[in-house]
């Protein structure tokens, strides 16, 4: 075999895409790809945002005394570490260890990220979101070091994660400047 090989299997593996049918195939499959949020081929990762952004104001919204930020907060903490076990079943069975159909991590930072900024106006929130992506996308440090030094499902968790400490540390200065 020639030392080109491995990375044209890599190239191959990471252009399989996941279909409703692999997402049904496995609870952690439909975790993992955020419900099929992550099943779009153009900008995954802001689909999911956009689904975890959705769900949390619509949970709030509609059951507030169910919803309330106790709540979130454990449903975050739950959702990480099933994330952890979701992540490393899906991008196992992917082939790719952080496929970018993989939103659960997207979903759970979005919520963490809400959870500090509700209540807040739709225009905070929107910058709230537009900065996690930014975040999200542009991985700046720690982030890209830690999702290169973390992998399998953590590693997938984390980066999300960190990405939504800076989001809340951007508001947070924000609104100290304002």
């Amino acid at each position: 075999m020639t030392s080109s090989a491995p990375s044209a299997a890599s190239a191959e593996k990471k252009r399989i895409h996941p279909t409703s049918v692999f997402m049904r195939a496995h609870p952690a499959h439909l975790l993992a790809l955020g419900f099929g949020s992550g099943l779009p081929r153009i900008m995954p990762g802001t689909f999911g945002t956009l689904f975890g952004w959705l769900s949390f104001n619509v949970l709030t919204w509609r059951f507030p005394e169910v919803f309330t930020p106790w709540t979130w907060a454990f449903l975050i903490s739950v959702g990480f570490m099933l994330g952890i076990w979701a992540c490393n079943v899906t991008g196992r069975n992917l082939g790719v260890a952080d496929h970018g159909s993989m939103v659960w991590d997207e979903i759970v930072a979005i919520w963490l990220v809400l959870l500090f900024v509700t209540p807040a106006s739709p225009s905070m929130q929107l910058a709230a979101f537009l900065i996690f992506r930014l975040f999200d996308m542009a991985k700046p440090p720690p982030i890209r070091q830690i999702e290169r030094r973390f992998k399998d499902g953590f590693g997938v968790m984390i980066d999300d994660l960190i990405a939504a400490f800076l989001t809340l540390l951007v508001i947070a200065i924000w609104i100290r400047i304002v």
